[in-house]
């Protein structure tokens, strides 16, 4: 197979595999139907899914990836991930990326706050086991950019240290939950040991975001399968297009936290 290295790349962001989510969880989630169904296009377009580690390597060290390289990365920790998405995932021989927040987790080291049923540690280390990259999502799930530096470390460093003791091995690969980032946030992240970082964007990703930007496209329960073979097989004009009004929301909130934190540095609430 011809192999590259660069190009973008298209990072699909998944959260709940369900029939029924929680209210909360329901526009960013997908029914099981609609996952198979997409997992099926990759299949039949030739794609070929990495982990996000795989993905980051591949473009720090220069060695090629393959023609139609794909991610598929799931955030949250979702019941759903282990009892619908993996049988899918297994039977085309296809890797993924879980990104957990380690406090919403069933069992140890749960806190509340998650918005549907969440996996537990023992399927958390079976999706391990069976191929999948399993990454940090922070512990809580809090809008990073809005921590003091204490906090933002607490978040980052103990989703970590919390991966590490439950599967035996560090997480590498992060993301930002809500895809909100900072300089700061990144230099955090950086700092707590993670390599590289996802965030949303909803373009394609390119290795000139460097390995804490990495841009990725969302999948929802409106995304029907022909706008999922553009997400694939568009250009970045035409993803652009399927997220317009995205875009513009994200770019009213980026000014909206970025006044919140000025206000909170000259004392604020």
């Amino acid at each position: 197979m011809t192999a590259t290295t660069s190009g973008p790349v298209p990072v699909l962001m998944y959260h709940a595999v369900s029939h029924s989510p929680a209210e909360a969880a329901h526009g960013l989630s997908v029914t099981p139907d609609a996952f198979a169904a997409q997992m099926d296009l990759l299949a039949r377009l030739g794609r070929t899914p990495l982990t996000t580690a795989q993905l980051a390597h591949a473009w720090r060290s220069g060695r090629p990836l393959p023609r139609h390289p794909v991610l598929i990365t799931f955030d949250d920790g979702y019941e759903g991930v282990h009892r619908h998405a993996l049988p899918v995932l297994a039977g085309h021989g296809f890797v993924s990326t879980l990104f957990v927040s380690t406090g919403w987790l069933r069992g140890a080291h749960e806190m509340g706050g998650a918005l549907d049923t969440m996996l537990d540690w023992d399927q958390v280390r079976a999706l391990a086991a069976a191929g999948t990259e399993i990454g940090g999502h922070s512990h809580s799930h809090p809008q990073l950019d809005q921590l003091d530096d204490a906090r933002l470390w607490s978040e980052t460093s103990r989703c970590r240290e919390i991966l590490a003791g439950e599967l035996g091995r560090a997480p590498v690969s992060f993301a930002y939950p809500y895809g909100y980032s900072t300089r700061r946030v990144r230099r955090t992240v950086r700092s707590a040991g993670f390599a590289q970082a996802l965030a949303v964007g909803n373009a394609l990703a390119e290795r000139s975001q460097g390995p804490y930007a990495i841009e990725r496209v969302t999948i929802r329960r409106t995304t029907g399968i022909e706008t999922f073979e553009r997400l694939l097989c568009g250009t970045g004009r035409d993803i652009a297009r399927v997220f317009a009004k995205d875009r513009a929301l994200t770019k009213g909130y980026a000014l909206m936290r970025g006044a919140r934190r000025s206000w909170r540095a000259l004392g604020g609430p």
